[in-house]
């Protein structure tokens, strides 16, 4: 009709942004260029921890973690900013389990003898 307001069409709202994961200590991390232009040579990194008290730009942030050799023994602590979204995950073994201790049989009471 005429003066009469159409009526709204409903339209889908965009996605909401995937959740953020958080970074976890002792989380093994392999940075290249994807996560900052500085790791022209990748390295990975064991997380110490999130650095949230700073404010980085939307996408960004700020870890402490070491670096690792090729055996993955530590050589540097540091502190990175790198892109969230181009953070590689490193899938490691679980550590194995530890044996079950051995079980002993009750101990029997004594008695004497005589």
């Amino acid at each position: 009709m005429l003066g009469e307001r159409p009526t709204p069409t409903l339209t889908p709202r965009s996605k909401a942004p995937p959740p953020v994961r958080m970074l976890r200590a002792g989380e093994i991390l392999h940075l290249t260029r994807a996560a900052s232009p500085q790791f022209v040579t990748p390295m990975r990194v064991r997380v110490i921890r999130e650095l949230v008290d700073r404010f980085p730009p939307y996408g960004w942030l700020w870890f402490e973690g070491y670096q690792l050799d090729a055996k993955g023994r530590a050589v540097a602590k540091r502190e990175l900013f790198v892109l969230r979204e181009g953070l590689e995950w490193v899938v490691t073994a679980p550590p194995p389990a530890r044996p079950a201790p051995a079980r002993r049989p009750p101990a029997r009471p004594r008695t004497a003898v005589g």
